[in-house]
């Protein structure tokens, strides 16, 4: 089979093996588990597979096609290893999921089965359930232009090529007061024009939710207040010293480019695209004519 060495083969046709399974979880903020369904630990790549876990996983279903592998792990909640508190934060959403078989008695005979990313994941009776995703996974999302009036690019992101470390679109700081993870107030959060972070980012950089971000819903002054409101609450502790960023936000629309960022240069949208009024409009003789931009 694809991806096993003579090694691993010779070792599972003697009939007699001494294989068991290995995962590794790699988060977005660069810590790795290990865990194995072995009575010890293993150690390969770096990673030291614990064998006190509980985890488990169902069959791997796997296909040579371009439909998407998948399968199921289970494992019970420990302080030690996966924290509830953590899987609620988000810490492991699309962390990357390395599977193996190895044999416990020379763990550089294995063989890397499964390779993709943490989909879904849900909370029962102490335990986590986590759906892995293949690699093919990523080939389900389209793909190419999208023909609409509003810029298509993600500001910052290849397409736009904005800089947003220049002076004036970004703010670092801590805020006043925290409000359920989801309200940020400033009581003097002066050099911003209201609704500046609207549709923007803000991104926890300490404490206990560092690495976390959410979209900006509202930002507005209220009886002098800066008050910015995300569309879903950051959901691990915000203390009073943690720094956040803000990031200012765009509607996509021309004109902001044109004006707000000055980089019309990398507009991503179609402003001239004709409205379906447009396909049922005729010539007149009062009226232009001529097929031109309308700017």
């Amino acid at each position: 089979m694809s991806g096993q060495s003579d090694e691993f083969l010779a070792h599972a046709a003697t009939g007699v093996t001494t294989l068991c399974r290995a995962w590794a979880i790699s988060r977005k903020d660069g810590k790795t588990f290990g865990f194995t369904d072995h009575d010890t630990e293993l150690t390969f790549d770096g990673v030291t597979f614990r064998a006190d876990t509980g985890l488990s996983a169902a069959a791997l279903a796997q296909s040579t096609g371009l439909s998407v592998d998948n399968t199921e792990a289970l494992g019970v909640l420990t302080d030690a290893s996966v924290r509830e508190d953590e899987i609620e934060a988000g810490r492991f959403d699309n962390a990357e999921v390395r599977a193996w078989l190895v044999n416990w008695s020379d763990p550089d005979v294995r063989w890397l089965q499964f390779r993709g990313t943490i989909g879904e994941l849900r909370r029962s009776g102490g335990a986590f359930h986590a759906e892995l995703r293949g690699l093919t996974e990523a080939l389900n999302r389209p793909l190419g232009r999208i023909y609409q009036k509003p810029c298509t690019a993600v500001l910052g992101d290849r397409a736009c090529r904005f800089n947003l470390d220049l002076p004036g679109y970004r703010h670092e700081g801590p805020a006043d007061r925290v409000i359920n993870g989801r309200v940020f107030e400033w009581d003097d959060l002066a050099g911003f024009e209201p609704q500046w972070f609207m549709r923007g980012r803000l991104d926890v950089l300490s404490g206990a939710a560092a690495g976390l971000w959410g979209m900006i819903k509202r930002d507005v002054f209220e009886s002098g207040v800066r008050r910015i409101e995300l569309w879903e609450a950051i959901r691990a502790d915000i203390g009073p010293e943690d720094q956040v960023r803000l990031t200012v936000g765009c509607d996509k629309r021309f004109d902001t480019c044109r004006l707000q960022f000055n980089n019309l240069i990398n507009f991503q949208g179609f402003p001239d695209l004709p409205s379906d009024d447009w396909m049922l409009a005729y010539p007149t003789s009062g009226g232009v004519n001529g097929g031109g931009s309308l700017r």
